[in-house]
């Protein structure tokens, strides 16, 4: 069966924009929310759920035999194993809770393929999207990564695991080796944003050990946008999706983060 993934893409958009206008509202009183505690760093608020109650009613709605894994609830097994909707219903809840950006995350799989996604951030109003083939638009105006190739003028986003991450160790030999040398290191807080602002150009790379879920539609984002997605070893899809630990990144950038990470500990994973 043929389908439209652009179509797709549409009610997607209108899932993700619901569930903005809903965490909106959680986010401007973000000091009276209800926080619950996962793990090490890891939040939930009422928030989380109900934009995640909402994007799933929207989507399995519309197409009620596909599959569909989130992030607060136990995943949904429909007749059609093979599409399957990846949603984070608020990517960056340590920021929202604390009153700064935060985004809403899909993605569409097809077997072991994205088909499309889309990242929205709903306190700037930016609707990045992308379909396989089709390339990534923020807000409809077409995207690419940062053309530079300047080891001194590279912006490299990423993020500061907790110890019950597997690549904890090693974490700050790893910023420090690649501190020196480039121009700023930023720390988002989001991995979604992360990934759709190398698209945009707003970063030059970005690296970090974090969920498929929260990256399958960005990660997308920058393959269409022109840039590079491997894993810390130069591995392809189906590794990082395994380990967590990506590259995302232009050519320059990519090249110069897999040179400085490879050398830094833990070992490449095995499998």
């Amino acid at each position: 069966m043929t389908h439209d993934y652009d179509t797709i893409l549409e009610h997607m958009v209108v899932a993700a924009r619901g569930a903005g206008a809903l965490t909106l509202e959680h986010f401007q009183r973000f000091r009276d929310l209800e926080i619950g505690i996962k793990g090490p760093g890891d939040f939930v608020s009422d928030a989380d759920r109900d934009s995640e109650t909402l994007i799933r009613g929207h989507l399995l709605g519309r197409y009620p035999d596909w599959s569909l894994t989130g992030e607060e609830f136990p995943p949904v097994d429909g007749d059609d194993l093979e599409h399957r909707w990846l949603v984070d219903p608020i990517d960056g809840t340590t920021n929202f809770i604390n009153g700064q950006h935060y985004t809403i995350t899909i993605a569409l799989r097809r077997g072991e393929q994205t088909m499309c996604g889309l990242v929205y951030n709903p306190v700037s109003d930016e609707m990045f999207t992308t379909v396989k083939g089709g390339g990534a638009y923020l807000n409809g105006e077409k995207l690419s990564v940062s053309s530079s190739q300047d080891v001194g003028l590279m912006v490299v986003g990423t993020g500061l695991p907790t110890p019950n991450l597997s690549l904890h160790k090693g974490a700050y030999e790893r910023l420090d080796a690649i501190r020196a040398p480039i121009g700023a290191v930023r720390v988002v807080g989001s991995a979604a944003n992360s990934c759709a602002y190398v698209a945009c150009g707003r970063l030059t790379g970005y690296f970090e050990e974090t969920g498929f879920v929260d990256t399958a539609a960005g990660i997308l984002l920058v393959e269409e946008a022109g840039g590079v997605v491997t894993d810390w070893w130069g591995r392809g899809p189906g590794y990082f999706e395994r380990t967590g630990a990506m590259i995302v990144a232009n050519r320059a950038t990519h090249a110069f983060l897999l040179d400085q990470l490879k050398a830094v500990p833990p070992k490449e994973p095995r499998g």
